[in-house]
């Protein structure tokens, strides 16, 4: 794993030094030879915006899991407003009629999970999604396992568990809070974002977002928190997120944020993407729905625009 993101590092440098440039056209023409079906896709380097093709701002498309990370950032407001501590237990923020609701067997499993814990996917036995028509009565009742135990699970209920103790630390519902917060500064107006049966922003999926709007997110991400010269995020918080804060197969994981290559990458179900590399200067967006379990499109991506070769 070191001599792959070494090499991968050199490879990066060695194309700046030799003045090798991407090859945007060529991605765009596989995108068509293909028939990909890829909304649109942006490229900046170093902040700038250089590429760019199909509809990256008249649209919103899904973004499915790309929005555990836009709840990630809330959460991250919320610490560095020190409203939330991200080691503290889910239960001392989440609703107080909801906690007392809970057999006292499941209250004292739930007493160990952290906020930190559900943020880094680290805790066993939550189903994938949350259902039924109270979503918080659903998670609270999920028989987890192994909670002493970090091992990467994957679920929707975490970052719906973390968006709910976010707005009950805020006191003040999360969309509207982003709103203010996140949205607002990054020009991103009135997104659309999917509430559960109890009214809570769902923020495991259901947002839309122009190529564009997500490109902003990235952004702010690759400048460690800062956008347009405005502080939004702590560097410490984007530090932490966007490290590995988790091993898993993928190679890493971070609060809700993915380890990609000698960066990060904020990842949808259906293949959307936002691939930040602070080391390359380069922040790499599109949109799609490609429900293949192809690679396909990454690996053009990588061969046109970072210079990686297959074999």
């Amino acid at each position: 794993m070191l001599q792959f993101l070494n090499l991968d590092s050199i490879t990066g440098k060695l194309m700046i030094c030799m003045g090798i440039s991407m090859n945007f056209e060529g991605f765009i023409k596989d995108i068509q030879r293909n028939g990909w079906n890829v909304f649109g896709t942006e490229v900046y380097e170093n902040g700038r915006l250089v590429h760019k093709y199909g509809d990256t701002d008249k649209s919103r498309f899904p973004i499915y899991s790309a929005t555990k990370t836009v709840v990630s950032i809330a959460a991250g407001i919320a610490f560095d407003q020190g409203k939330l501590k991200i080691e503290r237990s889910v239960l001392d923020y989440l609703p107080v009629a909801a906690v007392k609701q809970m057999s006292k067997e499941q209250a004292e499993t739930f007493r160990e999970i952290t906020i930190e814990r559900l943020l880094t996917m680290s805790v066993e036995g939550f189903p994938f999604r949350p259902e039924g028509e109270s979503y918080l009565k659903y998670s609270l009742a999920c028989q987890v396992k192994k909670v002493g135990e970090r091992n990467f699970h994957y679920s929707n209920i975490p970052a719906y568990l973390v968006g709910v103790a976010v707005t009950q630390a805020l006191s003040e519902d999360l969309v509207s809070f982003l709103d203010r917060n996140l949205f607002e500064p990054l020009h991103i107006v009135d997104p659309v974002c999917q509430r559960c049966p109890d009214g809570y922003f769902y923020g495991a999926s259901g947002m839309e977002l122009s190529v564009h709007d997500l490109s902003q997110i990235g952004l702010l991400l690759y400048n460690g928190g800062v956008y347009e010269g405005r502080r939004i995020l702590s560097e410490e918080y984007v530090k932490a997120a966007t490290g590995i804060r988790q091993k898993n197969r993928e190679g890493g994981y971070g609060y809700f944020i993915w380890k990609y290559r000698d960066g990060f990458s904020i990842n949808g179900k259906w293949k959307q993407k936002c691939y930040i590399l602070p080391e390359r200067g380069l922040v790499i967006t599109y949109l799609s729905h490609i429900e293949e379990e192809s690679h396909a499109l990454v690996q053009s991506m990588e061969k046109h625009l970072l210079g990686k070769i297959f074999t």
